[in-house]
């Protein structure tokens, strides 16, 4: 057999040993070590998200009215054309969760009653404010207000009357709930339930308050884009 050249075994030697002392490429980080996306906010804006101190508004959605019946099925009572809604936002945590907001303003203009005995509407106004308001992002994006440190959630109504002048009060009755869409960025309230809680004899003793509001809207923002609960 022919003998192999001198160098050919050594050489073979070297390479065996520069490949032992190599390091072994890293093998790629499972999925879980690697960093995910951070969770995106309960409330959003134009795509950002909505900052704590930020201001919320809406009027009525179009087409719609305002309403304060006496029950929850009748059409008696007063309607009001024109109304806004208006908030600060205190919290946005990341969602799933629940953003909080004070409600500073809630307006009605251009009311009238279709009540026997009532003539015109002087002032449709709720009073006690600012009201907590909690904004949930679990199935079907309910709004929930509440009563805050000035007391519950009241209503003041100021008719003429054929009597004369009139003040009815009304208190809420239970909870005071209603739902966000994104459809439309509105928010909606359907038969709420006021109960009289003082003034003339001829108030209704009970009144049930519907409006939806919307486009509701990040005024804080140039632009003034519509929120989305996410």
């Amino acid at each position: 057999m022919r003998a192999l050249p001198r160098w050919t075994v050594p050489a073979a030697l070297a390479a065996l040993a520069l490949a032992a002392a190599a390091p072994a490429s890293a093998a790629p980080a499972p999925a879980s070590a690697l960093p995910a996306d951070a969770a995106g906010p309960v409330l959003t804006a134009g795509g950002a998200a909505v900052a704590a101190g930020d201001t919320l508004a809406a009027p009525l959605a179009a087409g719609t009215s305002a309403t304060f019946y006496s029950t929850a099925t009748s059409t008696t009572g007063v309607t009001c054309a024109t109304s806004q809604y208006s908030a600060g936002v205190l919290t946005n945590p990341a969602a799933p969760g629940v953003a909080t907001e004070s409600l500073t303003g809630l307006t009605f203009d251009s009311c009238t009653a279709n009540v026997t005995g009532v003539t015109s509407v002087e002032s449709l106004t709720v009073d006690t404010l600012p009201y907590g308001v909690s904004v949930d992002d679990s199935t079907g994006l309910p709004v929930t207000l509440t009563g805050g440190s000035a007391g519950p959630i009241q209503a003041t109504a100021v008719l003429d009357t054929w009597f004369g002048t009139i003040t009815c009060t009304y208190q809420l009755s239970g909870a005071f709930t209603g739902t966000a869409d994104n459809g439309g960025n509105s928010l909606t309230f359907t038969n709420e339930h006021f109960a009289k809680s003082g003034g003339s004899g001829l108030c209704p003793a009970d009144g049930y308050f519907s409006a939806g509001y919307g486009p509701l809207t990040d005024t804080s923002r140039s632009g003034a884009p519509a929120v989305t609960v996410n």
